[in-house]
């Protein structure tokens, strides 16, 4: 806003618009002041005095619209040593200087379009990615890394352009799985093995953070990841797999910002090829596999079932693999569940990962089946009524969202192997019936994919219950209204019509 348009307002005398317009007109001014104060040579503590100032009132569009120029972005760049000048950061005393102008700049990008069009004209991309180099491996600048990450973020969420740069031009995948390691202090122990210390202190808040920035980064920049084919693309997700694998088995500070952690973590999986997925398990060590072997002798004979899933030391192990992560992905799962609210955004995405992993990964699926669909032995109560995880989740195949319910269904179909029969046994026809009236399966047998043939798992229990199931009777209505077995109604029509008939 110009003065001569300030004077009128003021002259007007509207006591709420002069108030107003007022507050705007000496934001702007204090804005343009604060940067021709920041060109000059003050001292550090003045520096982040101003940037701090600046920092708020850069929450304001209104303010940002007159300000937002090349030369005041430029300005900022250089206090974040974001210029290509700048060789190292060695100065600690300028990190405080340069958290804050990376702050400002975080405000300005998100609150202002003319500011991402001079992100791409000042190629700030580029540099962000420049920044992260030089403090990759350096933990006490947690907070330049947390905020040069932030940023990153903005920028490939608000330009498609800078993901695909990001993407194969800056070599955006191994820095930010880098960063991950780093933060995380992976210590490999095979190509796509890292060491696990279940004892181990949890993460710090400055590492979690820098975690979630570097994990919501990722997402944007490997969004379209499901069309790569390349090797050399193979071994880079399949690292950033095992990566996100250890990310799943630690903690955070606290469990909101564990959960936090592990939701991101979640969502960047959904975004790996589904063929790199396998390094979610790996096989025991030679001495794991003797401990399952004294595991599974001390368990009774009867229990011929359970003894395919055993615990361990705290490793979840099924058939010689350990299943820690996918253990905790189903966790995560049913909590999202429990939860009760936000399905869509909180639930779907670790379903999805878990039906994709479960149809191309014949262990995966086989240990979420003992964990999921257990052997059937309550055959009194309906499906939907208890407290399981097969419970919970056959109630969200009548969910009112129809995502929701669609990739329960599907789920819970997978785990079957897709077949009719065995989704009926453990879900009920009524729950199934969107599912099978979708794909055509109303009458009967299976899906379109294949799978390896298993054992029968029925029980006793189920064996002697199934002649008495009746899963699927027709039901009609009668002349009053009410319904009955759809032959009981047929014959009452047939007596009326005949009785229509002699009348006549």
């Amino acid at each position: 806003m110009d003065e001569e348009r300030a004077l009128y307002i003021v002259r007007a005398g509207e006591a709420g618009a002069i108030e107003r317009v007022l507050r705007d007109y000496s934001d702007k001014k204090l804005c343009e002041g604060i940067f021709k104060v920041l060109v000059k040579d003050i001292p550090t503590t003045c520096q982040v005095s101003c940037l701090e100032v600046l920092r708020i009132l850069s929450r304001d569009k209104k303010v940002l619209v007159p300000v937002t120029t090349k030369e005041n972005m430029q300005i900022l760049l250089r206090l974040a040593k974001l210029n290509e000048s700048d060789d190292s950061l060695e100065k600690v005393s300028e990190f405080p200087v340069i958290v804050e102008s990376l702050k400002c700049l975080c405000n300005i990008v998100f609150n202002s379009q003319m500011a991402q069009q001079l992100s791409l004209e000042l190629n700030l991309a580029a540099k962000l990615c420049n920044l992260l180099r030089k403090c990759k491996d350096r933990k006490f600048i947690n907070d330049i890394k947390c905020f040069d990450l932030r940023l990153l973020f903005l920028l490939s969420l608000l330009h498609t352009d800078i993901r695909s740069q990001l993407r194969y031009e800056l070599q955006g995948l191994p820095l930010l799985t880098q960063i991950l390691e780093s933060a995380f202090s992976i210590k490999w122990t095979d190509e796509y093995e890292s060491a696990i210390d279940h004892n181990g202190p949890p993460l710090s808040p400055q590492e979690t953070d820098c975690a979630i920035e570097a994990l919501k980064a990722l997402f944007n920049v490997t969004v379209d990841s499901w069309k790569v084919h390349k090797e050399s693309d193979s071994h880079q997700f399949r690292v950033m797999a095992a990566v996100l694998r250890h990310c799943l088995l630690i903690v955070g500070p606290t469990e909101d910002k564990t959960e936090e952690l592990h939701s991101n973590a979640v969502n960047l999986l959904s975004n790996v090829p589904v063929s790199c997925l396998d390094v979610l398990i790996c096989p025991l060590t030679h001495e794991e596999t003797a401990q399952e072997a004294t595991t599974l002798d001390e368990l009774p004979s009867d229990k011929t079932a359970e003894k395919e899933t055993v615990l361990k030391n705290n490793t979840m192990v099924y058939n010689g693999m350990n299943m820690e992560a996918i253990h905790v992905l189903l966790n995560f799962m049913e909590k999202r569940i429990d939860k009760g609210s936000s399905y869509r955004e909180g639930l779907t995405p670790v379903l999805s990962l878990l039906t994709e992993c479960s149809r191309a990964h014949r262990n995966i699926r086989k240990f979420l089946k003992d964990q999921v669909l257990p052997p059937l032995r309550d055959v009194t109560n309906r499906p939907e009524v208890g407290s399981t995880v097969r419970n919970k989740l056959v109630r969200l195949m009548t969910h009112v969202d129809l995502g929701v319910k669609q990739i329960a269904a599907e789920f819970l179909f997978v785990l079957c192997k897709e077949r009719v029969d065995s989704l009926l046994k453990y879900t009920g026809y009524g729950n199934a019936a969107g599912l099978l009236a979708a794909r055509g399966l109303l009458a009967g047998g299976r899906g379109d994919n294949w799978y390896s043939e298993d054992e029968d798992t029925d029980t006793e229990e189920y064996k002697n219950a199934k002649p008495k199931e009746e899963l699927l009777k027709p039901m009609g209505l009668k002349p009053d209204g009410t319904i009955t077995p759809l032959e009981e109604a047929l014959n009452q029509y047939s007596v009326i019509e005949e009785t229509s008939s002699d009348t006549d």
